[in-house]
C-alpha cells in the first residue's frame, strides 16, 4: 500500500495552483467580507480644515489666557456653515460640533465656561491655545496608504473607505463553491428516516464555513449511489462556474464509492487520494479544468475537519487574502496523551485558563461521526504523527475553531 501523503504536503498540492482570483469594481455596500486586490491610499484629507471638537465659541488664545474675560460676538458657525469672517482681538464667534475654525481664531472654550447676555459672552476659565480643535489631517492626508492588498474588509474598513474618497473598490470576488453530499441513506433535515437512513447534515457547516469565508456557496444537495447521478451533478457545478466543487462521502474506493469514479469518468486530474491525518484519511483532491475538486469523508466530523484544514486556507488564497495560513497557539496538557501512530491527528477539544497559559483538554470521544462533541469543542488539538506519551501539563499545539 502508498505511503500516506503528509497533511503539509497535502495543503501545499491544494495550493500548488490556486490563485487570487479577478478583481472587479463592487461598490462599497457590497464589499464587506472581501480582499482588496491593491493598496488603498486616501484621497482626500480629513478633516479637510480645522474644525471644532465641541459647542462653544471659537476665540483668539491670547484673549482667553486669563479669565473672565468678556469678548464680542461676531459670528456663528454650524457645521456645513462656515463663517465668512474673521475673529480679532476681543472677538468671539458661536461655533457647533464640526463647525470649522474661523480666521483668526486657534482655540474654542466650551459653553459650559460660558455666559452670554446679548452680543457678548463672558468666558469664565482660561482655556490654552488649540483646546477642543481638531486640526486639518489629524485623521490623515491625502495620499496616506491606509489599507494595504491583501486585507479582507471588516465593517470598520468600510467606513474608513469611505472617508478616504471611494464609492467603489477593487476587490477579488467571491470563489463560488458548489457542496454535494451524496450516498443512498442520506435524507434532508424534517424528513422521516426509513431504517438505515440518517438526517443529511454536513453539507449545512460546509456551506456556513464558505459563508463565513465570503464566498458564495452552491448548495448541489444530495445524489444517491449512482454513477450518472453522480456525473449530472458535477456537471452542474460546472455549468454553474463553481471555482471549488466539495463532495461528501463517496471519495473513497468502495464498491458503493462513485465520486471518484464519476470524478475521473469527467476528466479529474486527481493530486491526491488518501492523507495522514486523522479524522479524513480518505480525503481526495484534484482538478477538472478550472474547477478545483475537495473529496472528503462522508463522517461529518471528517468532513468538517477536512474543510477547515484545505478548503479555508484554498478560499482564502483565492479571495487574495494575505493570511493563508490557519494560525496555532500554545496550550498545556489537560490530561495525559498516549504516544500517536502515523497518522497527524487532530483532536477535539475544550480550553479553560490556567496559571501557565490555556489548558486544553480533548473530548472523551473522538468518534469522527459524533457531532455533539465537535459542537462543543473550542479547538483542535494537534499530535503529530509518532508524538511521543505527553504527560498533563505538557506544551501542546492547538487549532482554534473559531475563524
Amino acid at each position: 500500500m502508498a505511503e500516506l501523503l503528509s497533511v503539509a504536503e497535502a495543503l501545499r498540492r491544494v495550493l500548488a495552483e490556486a490563485k487570487p482570483l479577478p478583481a472587479t469594481e463592487t461598490a462599497l455596500n457590497d464589499a464587506h467580507g472581501l480582499v482588496l486586490a491593491k493598496d488603498l491610499t486616501a484621497l482626500r484629507t480629513q478633516p479637510p480644515l480645522s474644525n471644532s471638537a465641541m459647542d462653544g465659541y471659537a476665540v483668539r488664545a491670547a484673549d482667553v489666557a486669563q479669565a473672565p474675560v468678556t469678548l464680542d460676538i461676531v459670528g456663528e458657525v454650524a457645521a456645513g456653515h462656515p463663517f465668512d469672517g474673521a475673529v480679532g482681538a476681543g472677538q468671539a464667534a458661536r461655533i457647533f460640533t464640526g463647525g470649522v475654525m474661523p480666521e483668526g481664531a486657534d482655540t474654542v472654550v466650551i459653553q459650559e465656561h460660558t455666559t452670554r447676555d446679548g452680543d457678548k459672552v463672558t468666558v469664565q476659565k482660561p482655556t490654552a491655545k488649540t483646546r477642543n480643535v481638531r486640526n486639518a489631517g489629524i485623521d490623515f492626508s491625502q495620499g496616506d496608504a491606509l489599507l494595504a492588498k491583501g486585507r479582507r474588509l471588516t465593517d470598520r474598513d468600510l467606513m474608513l473607505a469611505a472617508a478616504m474618497n471611494y464609492p467603489t473598490l477593487a476587490v477579488h470576488r467571491r470563489p463560488k463553491v458548489a457542496v454535494l453530499g451524496t450516498g443512498d441513506e442520506l435524507v434532508p433535515p424534517g424528513a422521516t428516516a426509513k431504517p438505515g437512513q440518517i438526517v443529511y447534515s454536513n453539507g449545512f457547516a460546509l456551506m456556513a464555513l464558505v459563508r463565513s469565508e465570503g464566498a458564495e456557496p452552491i448548495d448541489l444537495g444530495v445524489v444517491g449511489d449512482s454513477i450518472d447521478a453522480t456525473v449530472a451533478a458535477i456537471r452542474k457545478a460546472r455549468d454553474a462556474g463553481a471555482d471549488v466543487l466539495v463532495t461528501t462521502g463517496g471519495a473513497s474506493v468502495g464498491d458503493h464509492d462513485l465520486v471518484q469514479k464519476a470524478l475521473a469518468a469527467e476528466g479529474l486530474n486527481l493530486s491526491f487520494w488518501r492523507i495522514a491525518l486523522r479524522p479524513g484519511r480518505p480525503t481526495m483532491h484534484g482538478r477538472l479544468g478550472a474547477m478545483q475538486v475537495l473529496g472528503l469523508p462522508g463522517n461529518p466530523v471528517s468532513s468538517y475537519v477536512c474543510a477547515f484544514l484545505f478548503l479555508v486556507p484554498l478560499l482564502r488564497t483565492l479571495m487574495g487574502r494575505s493570511d493563508i495560513e490557519l494560525p496555532t497557539s500554545a496550550a498545556r496538557l489537560g490530561r495525559d496523551m498516549p504516544e500517536n501512530d502515523e497518522r497527524q491527528d487532530y483532536l477535539r477539544a475544550t480550553l479553560e485558563p490556567g496559571p501557565d497559559g490555556p489548558i486544553v483538554t480533548p473530548l472523551p470521544s473522538q468518534d469522527s461521526s459524533l457531532m455533539a462533541p465537535l459542537a462543543k469543542a473550542d479547538c483542535l488539538l494537534i499530535r503529530e504523527p509518532h508524538a511521543a506519551f505527553a504527560p498533563a501539563g505538557s506544551p501542546c499545539v492547538i487549532l482554534k475553531l473559531a475563524l
